[in-house]
């Protein structure tokens, strides 16, 4: 596992960041850019997305989508990409020997690819049904309709993927301007980590993403928060199971207490015997799925437990999240209970960073949100630091009927039933 990084800055501004791992064979390179649907108008919404759909469609010098995967699957290369609401990745994993591959493909796919008008209208009809999968997934909708709640209709509160109106409208001319608006080099990360050469991987990355010039960059719309009362949104759906997201507003990224949220997370629904899991599933038999997470944005954040619950028994449910949510503000945790939460953290962190996706992902995301990264021994120093104290000091800042949220989605009229639940 790694312990250290190098962090070299071109003339553009562009950052690159190289982590070598030599117990492996593989390497990982990733780039993130700035931009995901907070940097949105409402007309452009879910257009970060779509774009990412549309740099796997044909470039300059490899002209159709079959071109760009014939040349990985050639080389047995592991490739995707993601979008967020604060960052957008593209990455490709493969075998040591064919990284200069990696990076030519992601440096032509991102500084020129062809945005046939044919293949944009192609991917239209892909986008909307990819949105109309997860409106028809309510164990992942339910957690996009809760951030709807708790941000409403500012960027932050929109949903990654757009709405279907706003996706039938997107032209060729939207995709170039919102690259010129946030495409720079100096609002982008290269991240490579495993098996390399730190001087040819250098000149490599000169090579194919050196050439572009920074330009300015706007910021984000700061989120506004005013929340008095519980909030409650209740989404109607014939389905056999309810589901529900129940949480509290919390810390943006790089605050002090984000350690210790999430041990506090950790403690309340991380594994099979959390205290969640333990009292919702084991106990009472109301879910198949319980969980809590600790979610963070640049600016805001929110700790939430998200639950696949009995439609017969969602009032019960709730009632007993809310009351492992105030026994946990209430009651010291003890040691054993503490230890085996950051015991958890720290393993399933040390388990997943043998991955050079991993390494390359977790870097590169730090330094484009944070510009600062943490090693994985920082990381874990920070963890084994949190104390029972540290705990219930943030359990009762956070879990307070003024930051409390209910989202649900099921075959539900009747909003009165359960805004007489919210209570602590």
């Amino acid at each position: 596992m790694p312990d250290s990084f190098q962090k070299i800055t071109l003339e553009n501004g562009l950052r690159l960041i190289l982590s070598h791992l030599p117990a492996v064979k593989s390497v990982t390179a990733i780039v993130l850019c700035g931009a995901g649907s907070r940097y949105e108008l409402a007309k452009t919404n879910g257009i970060s997305h779509f774009l990412e759909h549309m740099f796997f469609k044909g470039t300059k010098n490899r002209p159709t989508a079959t071109d760009i995967s014939h040349a990985l699957d050639e080389i047995g290369a592991d490739y995707n990409a993601f979008t967020g609401k604060e960052t957008t990745g593209y990455h490709i994993k493969c075998a040591s020997q064919h990284l200069s591959l990696s990076l030519d493909m992601l440096s032509d796919m991102l500084w020129n690819s062809k945005f046939d008008p044919t293949e944009i209208e192609k991917e239209r009809g892909v986008i909307i049904e990819e949105i109309n999968l997860y409106e028809d997934t309510p164990m992942r909708r339910v957690s996009e309709i809760y951030e709807q709640l708790l941000w409403g209709d500012q960027p932050l509160g929109w949903d990654i993927g757009g709405r279907k109106e706003v996706i039938k409208k997107i032209q060729r001319a939207d995709f170039i301007k919102y690259i010129e608006d946030r495409y720079a080099p100096n609002n982008m990360v290269v991240s490579v980590a495993g098996d390399f050469d730190r001087e040819k991987t250098i000149e490599t990355v000169k090579k194919f993403f050196g050439h572009t010039p920074e330009k300015a960059v706007g910021g984000f719309l700061p989120v506004s928060e005013n929340q008095k009362k519980p909030a409650l949104k209740v989404t109607y759906k014939k389905t056999d199971q309810a589901h529900l997201v129940l949480g509290f507003r919390a810390f943006k990224i790089g605050h002090p207490e984000r350690y210790n949220a999430a041990v506090l997370a950790t403690i309340l629904g991380g594994g099979m015997s959390s205290r969640l899991f333990v009292n919702v599933r084991e106990k009472h038999g109301l879910a198949y799925y319980v969980r809590a997470d600790a979610e963070s944005y640049l600016d805001t954040g929110t700790l939430c437990a998200a639950a696949g619950v009995d439609l017969k028994r969602i009032d019960d449910a709730i009632k007993v999240i809310l009351a492992q949510f105030a026994e946990i503000s209430k009651k010291p945790v003890s040691e054993r209970e503490l230890k085996k939460a950051k015991e958890y953290i720290k393993g399933r962190v040390i388990l997943s960073w043998e991955d050079s996706r991993t390494v390359a992902v977790s870097y590169g995301t730090d330094e484009i949100l944070e510009n600062k990264i943490r090693t994985i021994d920082e990381y874990l120093k920070r963890i084994d630091e949190v104390k029972a104290e540290d705990i219930k000091r943030v359990a009762q800042f956070l879990f307070t009927v003024n930051k409390l949220n209910l989202a649900v989605i099921g075959p539900f009229k009747d909003r009165a039933r359960f805004e007489k639940l919210l209570k602590l």
